[in-house]
């Protein structure tokens, strides 16, 4: 209890100042011109943009250029991530095409997706977990990690998370729960999925949906 709380108090003073000075960001060498011309084959499920027309998919549009690259090469090793689809988008790829199309994607505007309609008690559920963690059950509260506005933390590989597909979010952390998405720093998502429920893990889906 003791941890959580102090996990939860982290969060708090984060919350009141949480910008990284600019030349604190990881420097990814991409070329974004030469990733525009690469993003072909990404336009189908990520759009022109890369925020996406379906929640099948995520929306890459303003995610950090360094957790684009991870989890593109963490699907070229397929050991953590592993996703046919995926696998055979980057198999042609090497590390400097993966770096120019991160780039890319970083600079292109981030789209808010929101919540679902008429689902206000849910997200103000959402908001409990998000902002507090459940303390009862050890989960630490998530702006620690990913900030009041959702927009992550680069310098860790906390990927920005406001504004994405609800539905995308609740099957990532359905998909990091049941153990089929391994790529968690020290097993962080893992060990705080594990513990939540299905309704949960949803209320704070629907809440960082909301977030810019």
């Amino acid at each position: 209890m003791k941890k959580v709380a102090a996990v939860c108090a982290l969060g708090v003073l984060l919350a009141s100042g949480w910008a990284l000075a600019d030349d604190q960001y990881p420097i990814i060498d991409g070329d974004p011109e030469r990733g525009e011309e690469l993003m072909q084959a990404c336009i189908a499920c990520h759009g022109a943009q890369g925020n996406s027309e379906s929640s099948d998919w995520p929306n890459i549009a303003g995610q950090h250029a360094s957790y684009t690259f991870k989890q593109l090469m963490d699907y070229k090793r397929g050991e953590q991530r592993d996703n046919a689809q995926m696998a055979g988008i980057v198999a042609d790829l090497d590390e400097q095409d993966m770096k120019d199309l991160a780039v890319f994607y970083e600079q292109q505007p981030h789209k808010v997706m929101g919540a679902g309609d008429d689902r206000e008690e849910l997200v103000e559920r959402g908001k409990k977990i998000y902002m507090g963690g459940i303390p009862s059950k050890e989960v630490a509260a998530c702006i620690a990690c990913h900030g009041p506005q959702g927009k992550g933390n680069p310098m860790a590989d906390y990927p920005l998370v406001g504004g994405q597909w609800a539905a995308y979010l609740r099957d990532q952390m359905h998909q990091f729960r049941d153990g089929e998405r391994a790529n968690d720093a020290n097993s962080m998502m893992r060990s705080l999925a594990e513990k939540m429920s299905d309704e949960e893990i949803e209320a704070v889906s629907e809440y960082m949906a909301g977030l810019n």
